[in-house]
C-alpha cells in the first residue's frame, strides 16, 4: 500500500505540473529548441519538428500579453529606485508587444493573413521586442541580485551584533536571511535565463551568423526551456511521519 500511495503522490504531482498551460509551453519549447539543435539547420525530421512545435506553441500564448499589461499598470513596490521601475516597465510593455505581434504571425503561418511578407516582417519585430525585454530583463535581475546581497550584508552585521542578544532576535534575523537567499537564488537564475534567451533572439534574426550558429541558437533555447521547467515545479507536499 505504500508504494501504492506513493505512485498516487507522485501522479497527482505530475497532474499538478502539467494543468498549467505554462508548463506545456515551456515543455514544447524544449522540444523545439533541442530539434533545432539536433537538426542545426539542416533540412530534416528533426527541423520539421522545430517548425512544427513552433506554431503550435503560438497557441498556448493567446492574450497571454494581458499578463504583461496587467505588469505595465501594477504600481511597483514602495523604496524602489527609479532606474528598476523603469527597467521593469520597459520589459513589460516590450513583452507585451512581442507577444500580441507573435499573434499576428501566428495568423499568417497559419493562412488566415495572406501577406507573407508583412508576416516575416512582424515576426522581426516581434523577435526584436523580445530580445529587448530580455536585455532590460537582465539588468533588471542582476540589479535585484546586487539589492539582495546588500542586504544579506546588513543582517550578517546585525547577526554579529546580536551574538549576545535573546535567541528570538537572532532567529528573527536568520529566518529574513534564509529568505533573502532564496530570492536572490531565484533572480540570478531569472537573470542567467534572460541572458541566454538574448543569445537565442541573436541567432533567431540571424544577426551574427558566423557565431551564433542554428545549433548554437538551439542549445541555449533548450538550456533555458529546461530553467523555465524548473521554475514551474511546484512545491511538493510534505509527506507525514510514520509514526
Amino acid at each position: 500500500m505504500g508504494s501504492l500511495d506513493s505512485a498516487r503522490a507522485d501522479i497527482a504531482f505530475l497532474a499538478l505540473y502539467l494543468s498549467k498551460a505554462e508548463t506545456r509551453d515551456k515543455i514544447c519549447r524544449a522540444i523545439q529548441y533541442g530539434s533545432k539543435f539536433i537538426s542545426g539547420g539542416e533540412p530534416g525530421p528533426a527541423q520539421q519538428v522545430d517548425k512544427s512545435t513552433s506554431l503550435a506553441r503560438k497557441v498556448f500564448r493567446l492574450l497571454k500579453s494581458v499578463n504583461e499589461l496587467q505588469g505595465l499598470l501594477t504600481p511597483p513596490p514602495k523604496n524602489t529606485p527609479l532606474a528598476l521601475v523603469f527597467l521593469g516597465k520597459s520589459k513589460n510593455a516590450l513583452m507585451a508587444t512581442f507577444l500580441f505581434l507573435d499573434q499576428l504571425v501566428w495568423a499568417g503561418r497559419t493562412g488566415i493573413y495572406k501577406n507573407k511578407e508583412h508576416t516575416e516582417l512582424i515576426s522581426k519585430i516581434s523577435l526584436h521586442c523580445w530580445m529587448a525585454g530580455c536585455a532590460c530583463n537582465s539588468l533588471l535581475e542582476i540589479s535585484e541580485v546586487l539589492r539582495l546581497a546588500s542586504a544579506i550584508n546588513k543582517i550578517d552585521k546585525n547577526l554579529k551584533l546580536a551574538k549576545q542578544s535573546g535567541n528570538i532576535e537572532r532567529t528573527n534575523l536568520m529566518e529574513q536571511k534564509l529568505l533573502k537567499l532564496q530570492a536572490s537564488h531565484e533572480k540570478l537564475l531569472n537573470f542567467i535565463k534572460a541572458s541566454l534567451d538574448i543569445i537565442v533572439a541573436v541567432g533567431l534574426l540571424q544577426l551574427a551568423p558566423g557565431k551564433v550558429t542554428s545549433r548554437a541558437t538551439g542549445g541555449f533555447g533548450f538550456i533555458t526551456s529546461l530553467i523555465s521547467c524548473y521554475q514551474l515545479l511546484p512545491s511538493q507536499p510534505t509527506k507525514e511521519k510514520s509514526k
